[in-house]
């Protein structure tokens, strides 16, 4: 161990205590090592352009904290098996409100669960399910504004609201909208 290792020679005595006592994990005859103190290498940044044509991040559907239960997943393209937005822990008759100020562009029933879309600008359109609705195709809506309750059907019965969004046609993620970018610091 020579003079290259000053601090491993200090450490052999130790070792060697620990095997003759029988400790099972040699961790255990080490000092515990101080913490370095973390360095801030996340902060929020602006929202991206895209997050709404104001620049203001989105508004939670279902308030504040925004939790979600099930992510956005699109593994092998847009044809593919996949999780095309972010599913919110709900339950049946809970308040939804609209994430961006837009306009009503769709409130019906697709398949087997009611849902609102609403278009936030000329390249995004946002949609909630379940959700029954009162409003109708045309309405404008402020940003926080009440939209409806979350309903029962599709994948997530009465136990989620599912959050999409399209952005030219194609789904995105819609955490970009919900929450700032991190920027990374140089250490």
């Amino acid at each position: 161990m020579g003079t290259r290792y000053p601090a491993m020679r200090a450490l052999v005595p130790r070792f060697l205590a620990a095997a003759a006592l029988g400790v099972q994990s040699l961790s255990a005859a080490l000092p515990p090592a101080p913490l370095p103190p973390a360095p801030a290498l996340l902060t929020p940044a602006p929202p991206a352009p895209a997050a709404s044509p104001s620049g203001a991040l989105w508004h939670p559907p279902l308030g504040y904290p925004l939790r979600v239960s099930a992510a956005y997943s699109l593994p092998d393209g847009p044809y593919r098996a996949g999780h095309r937005g972010i599913d919110l822990p709900a339950v049946e008759g809970l308040e939804v409100r609209t994430p961006a100020t837009g306009t009503v562009s769709f409130v019906g029933t697709v398949v087997d669960r009611p849902l609102i879309s609403v278009r936030v600008d000329d390249r995004t359109v946002l949609s909630l399910e379940p959700v029954t609705s009162e409003l109708r195709e045309g309405d404008r809506v402020v940003r926080g504004e009440a939209i409806g309750t979350v309903a029962s059907g599709g994948h997530c019965l009465a136990a989620c609201l599912h959050l999409g969004v399209r952005v030219d046609g194609a789904y995105v993620n819609p955490m970009r909208f919900l929450r700032a970018r991190p920027v990374l610091l140089p250490w």
